[in-house]
């Protein structure tokens, strides 16, 4: 029976180390802070090394001393310990010298946070909203906003029962549809805050974290000095899809930068057209189908089944099934319930027309219904 469990136990050992030596070959073998690309990153980095040389060598010195002591001062060389209440000389220096050394490490510290703070003469400010679960960035120089949300092929691949492995996803969980762009060597200012609840956005290239507040704005800058895509993601435990609102920054020259933009605000002025037009069942559905699986799906399910006791199954619904519920149907899409977020701010009309156009011909629930842009209009 003993030699059973600790073949047992021997087999289980050599199970779980080979699963870990194929994560560990896999994953980067990095034991410090990243430098980053950025001026305050490269400052906390080299901030983050004169702490950690300071704590070495007072480490290395007072081990040492103890060791020492603790070998040469031991009872079986018939050491005795010597008599005395206190000595102001020692007494003296243990408050002086720690008090130094903190000084000493204070003074670079306090440097690099005064910098980190310096916001102004921003060449680009950019704001940026957490949401349940994406990002929203507005240009606030350019007159430009948009939201970044999971790359659908994260998104499918995350789903339970998905059967797509994660390691054919390039970049999994930490790819967007719609990267911030930003230009190298230009003074970025970066607002955060946020639409519902706490978010913190993280890349760790540039060297620092801001929390998103509801109701409050954190700022912090940036000059990106190369070129390059920098990921990141939500460093605060948000909700229930807190892991799949990543960050991607993408670094370009500044005529890259400028053309973006132009692109940017073409596509922002059609989408603002396609509102005015009418749209085909057929191009509705399209639309709606793709909509559904980037906004809906994480809450509501692939199939429409949602979650028995959080989120109600839009299959078979009575207000996305019958006639009668498309009014509360538009006025859940646009302004929310419970946890229902509202959408009337983060979609625009032809997306919501699509997406219950979709829902209300979809998983069974043939309505016919085919919702136009007009319609969301009107009901705003």
């Amino acid at each position: 029976m003993f030699f059973n469990k600790l073949r047992n136990c021997l087999l289980g050992a050599g199970t779980m180390f080979s699963l870990l030596w194929a994560g560990a070959v896999n994953a980067e073998w990095g034991l410090n802070m990243t430098p980053g690309v950025t001026p305050v990153s490269q400052d906390v980095y080299d901030l983050h090394m004169l702490i950690l040389y300071v704590v070495t060598v007072i480490g290395i010195i007072v081990f040492s001393i103890m060791f020492w002591s603790i070998f040469h001062h031991r009872k079986s060389k018939g050491a005795v310990a010597a008599k005395f209440h206190h000595s102001t000389f020692a007494e003296i220096a243990w408050t002086i010298v720690p008090v130094l050394i903190l000084v000493g490490m204070a003074v670079p510290a306090t440097k690099t946070l005064i910098k980190m703070e310096q916001t102004g003469d921003a060449d680009i400010t950019v704001k940026i909203t957490g949401y349940q679960w994406k990002w929203k960035y507005d240009y606030l120089n350019e007159d430009l906003s948009f939201f970044s949300v999971l790359a659908q092929d994260s998104n499918e691949a995350r789903q339970l029962g998905s059967n797509i492995d994660p390691a054919s996803v390039d970049h999994y969980l930490l790819n967007v549809d719609q990267p911030i762009v930003l230009p190298v060597n230009k003074k970025v200012r970066l607002l955060t805050t946020a639409n519902d609840v706490i978010h913190a956005w993280w890349v760790p290239a540039l060297g620092w974290k801001r929390d998103a507040i509801p109701g409050f704005i954190n700022d912090n800058w940036a000059i990106i000095e190369k070129e390059g895509t920098y990921r990141g993601q939500c460093a605060e435990l948000c909700g229930k899809d807190h892991g799949f609102m990543p960050i991607v920054v993408k670094a370009v020259p500044e005529d890259e930068y400028e053309a973006w933009i132009e692109d940017m605000k073409l596509a922002q002025a059609e989408a603002a057209a396609s509102g005015e037009r009418e749209w085909s069942k057929d191009e509705l559905m399209a639309k709606g189908k793709d909509l559904y699986a980037k906004n809906c799906a994480a809450c509501h399910m692939a199939e429409g089944q949602g979650v028995p006791g959080m989120f109600p199954s839009l299959a078979g619904s009575p207000i996305v099934a019958t006639a009668e519920g498309l009014p509360d149907h538009i006025d859940r899409l646009l302004n929310g319930k419970n946890l229902m977020p509202a959408f009337g701010e983060q979609l625009s009309d032809a997306d919501i027309a699509a997406v219950i156009t979709f829902e209300r011909n979809a998983w069974g629930n043939d309505t016919g219904d085919v919702v136009q842009p007009k319609d969301i209009k009107a009901a705003r």
